[in-house]
């Protein structure tokens, strides 16, 4: 299956760059190149990519908004773009529907893994990185738990309630599975339920769902 990329950044060599890189990659195809959110979005709308590859900063509408318009209106998966490890864009990012982000010097091999995840219905989400959001969460303060929100996660097993709160830690899957004593396929088989009973999309939306509701395990 060939997977169809949209590049959005501002940075002509940068976008050269990915667009060069890319090419080396025989199951991917680039559809077009954005020079800011807004072309971003019309260029998505009329070439409706299967990923979008999005920088945060970028003139006339920045990628966290560009983000929100494709991911709301269109199917197509987005990929936020950043120079520095968690900046203080990259989980706005997130939360307006980017499926993960990944590093501008991110190596050809991790890239190509990453957009065929995305592709494919995944989250490209590192525990490292993962934990760098938990961390960030935990010097705040946590929001009432709604009573939407906990009824929701009232449904969830007792089991899947501990692999929901060892997702929100940042524990990859093979790591939940040997904390839990499971085959990463019965991990993969809960958090796919975890996902349909709370209605959130991946792993990414599970970590802003905890700490947005105050789940984080006593």
């Amino acid at each position: 299956m060939t997977i169809s990329v949209l590049i959005a950044d501002d940075q002509a060599l940068v976008r050269m760059a990915f667009r060069s890189l890319l090419g080396t990659m025989p199951d991917i195809h680039v559809v077009g190149e954005a020079a800011d959110g807004r072309e971003a979005v019309d260029l998505a709308r009329r070439t409706r990519p299967d990923v979008v590859l999005m920088d945060v900063r970028m003139p006339v509408m920045d990628g966290i908004e560009a983000t929100r318009l494709i991911t709301t209106t269109m199917s197509c998966r987005v990929l936020i773009l950043t120079t520095f490890d968690l900046d203080e864009y990259a989980f706005a990012g997130l939360r307006a529907g980017g499926c993960g982000f990944l590093l501008k010097d991110v190596r050809p091999p991790v890239l190509h893994d990453a957009i065929r995840a995305v592709a494919s219905g995944d989250a490209v989400l590192t525990p490292r990185i993962t934990r760098g959001l938990v961390d960030r969460f935990a010097q705040l303060a946590p929001l009432p738990q709604g009573d939407a929100a906990g009824a929701l996660f009232a449904e969830l097993t007792a089991r899947e309630k501990e692999v929901f709160h060892l997702i929100a830690a940042g524990l990859s899957n093979a790591e939940i599975a040997g904390r839990l004593f499971l085959t990463e396929a019965t991990v993969k088989t809960h958090i796919t339920r975890i996902l349909a009973k709370l209605g959130l999309r991946d792993r990414v939306q599970v970590v802003i769902f905890s700490y947005e509701h105050g789940l984080r395990a006593s």
